[in-house]
């Protein structure tokens, strides 16, 4: 049976509900570009600001895709780009002069940053108006307390939040009283995830890889959030029927033949066995599912930090 998605059929291996995070995105993207164009035509006109320092591969990926992004919502956009030689105090002095630029309503220090900058200093020195990364202290203890309205979530979370939405939407469920476990405890996935499902009323479990008989725990779970990083970890057995299924994980492993250059191929899978997933209620897709959603909410969050700088109404999004 081909399963249904939350905007459409989709091609999978499970007859799960498939929460499409590339449809989900292109909305938010599609309402941010709208917005912005309003806030432009105020006389305020979004600013995001990407950091970049050294030449990892991946980074210099992410941070091409956030600035085109920028460019689609019809931001200013400055990509920064620095030498791996670039010293903790040039880096500190940049975004000294980031946030003090009008034109500027988001910074964010694309990590991995090298090992002689401490990214923790780095991250605090961020302007917490601008950290549309959602890592400052101040907005991480904002999210804590509840003050979700406040605060600049974490764009990963905050977009998985979005798709369990999407999937509840889809179901006909609500999230209130739901029993939520989350797969990971890391401060830039897990932790807000739990804040974020608090928030709305769940009851939460944080697990890890400490937990004592994990897979009965994850079983538990209305709501099951894996982020660990470990590919295919969490098994169709550890998944309660009906469950909604967020897969955080991006892991590259090995697939069968070689590619056109006569290199191994590779291929992406989530931290959950997905096939096995059938029985689940939804389910996000990897890739496709999670990923997407991150730029998405990094646009949304430079479009709210320009509307609180500027005293507009927070963005409907």
């Amino acid at each position: 049976m081909e399963p249904a998605s939350a905007s459409g059929p989709a091609a999978s291996p499970t007859s799960a509900l498939v929460i499409d995070g590339k449809a989900a995105s292109r909305e938010i993207i599609a309402r941010v570009a709208e917005q912005a164009r309003e806030l432009t035509a105020r006389g305020v006109k979004p600013g995001l600001a990407v950091v970049l320092v050294g030449e990892d591969a991946a980074s210099q990926v992410y941070v091409r895709n956030k600035g085109r992004a920028a460019v689609e919502c019809g931001f200013h956009s400055q990509q920064h780009d620095l030498g791996p030689d670039t010293s903790e105090a040039e880096l500190l002095a940049l975004v000294e002069r980031l946030n003090a630029d009008p034109a500027v309503h988001g910074v964010l220090v694309q990590l991995p940053l090298p090992k002689a900058i401490d990214a923790s200093r780095v991250l605090e020195a961020i302007a917490p108006r601008k950290d549309v990364d959602g890592f400052h202290p101040i907005n991480v203890g904002l999210l804590s307390m509840g003050e979700t309205k406040r605060a600049l979530a974490p764009c990963t979370p905050a977009g998985a939040m979005r798709l369990i939405d999407r999937a509840c939407a889809a179901l006909g469920r609500g999230l209130a009283g739901k029993e939520a476990v989350i797969i990971g405890r890391s401060n830039i996935v897990g932790k807000p995830m739990a804040q974020m499902l608090l928030a709305r009323n769940c009851t939460v479990t944080i697990a890890h890889s400490r937990t004592r008989d994990l897979p009965s725990v994850a079983r538990r779970a209305e709501i099951l959030v894996a982020a660990v990083g470990r590919p295919e970890l969490v098994r169709g057995d550890w998944i309660a029927g009906g469950a909604i299924v967020i897969d955080v994980g991006i892991n590259r492993v090995a697939a069968e033949g070689l590619d056109a250059a006569g290199r191994p191929r590779t291929r992406l899978v989530g931290d959950v066995a997905y096939a096995e997933a059938a029985h689940a209620g939804a389910i996000t897709p990897v890739p496709g599912g999670v990923g997407p959603m991150t730029i998405a909410m990094l646009m949304a969050n430079t479009l709210t930090a320009a509307c609180r700088a500027s005293g507009a109404p927070e963005p409907e999004l």
